[in-house]
């Protein structure tokens, strides 16, 4: 999805942009362990998930609303929906096309998404820094 040479349709290239927006904004706040999830043959609702983890509240906050910025600054959206803003335990941003998911370490190893989706194509990111 978001690396490789083949030649790829708009609606892929558009998903490929928003993760790359989302990957960018989560490793900005120094997001732990980012991993995209491809769910294409999966589920029919959305594309992927990104997850990311922050070491504690706060910069699960600052992860979710760096990620919320860049998105907005290079696609020019906003998520659909925001859940889990108050307790900065998960957040989760709805794109529709891509959910993103910043947990705290805890909750992330609690609810293990990546074994939940073990059979998905898992693609984790160079971080920039």
């Amino acid at each position: 999805m978001t690396s490789g040479g083949s030649v790829r349709g708009p609606q892929e290239q558009f998903v490929s942009a928003l993760i790359d927006a989302a990957i960018d904004g989560a490793d900005d706040k120094l997001s732990v362990d980012t991993v995209v999830l491809d769910l294409r043959e999966f589920v029919d609702s959305f594309d992927a998930l990104v997850i990311c983890a922050g070491r504690n509240d706060r910069q699960v906050r600052a992860i979710a609303e760096e990620v919320e910025r860049r998105v907005d600054l290079v696609m020019g959206l906003k998520p659909t929906r925001v859940e889990g803003w108050t307790s900065a335990q998960w957040i989760a941003l709805d794109y529709g096309d891509v959910i993103v998911h910043v947990f705290d370490l805890e909750t992330r190893d609690y609810y293990d998404l990546e074994h939940l989706w073990s059979a998905a194509p898992a693609f984790r990111p160079a971080h920039q820094r």
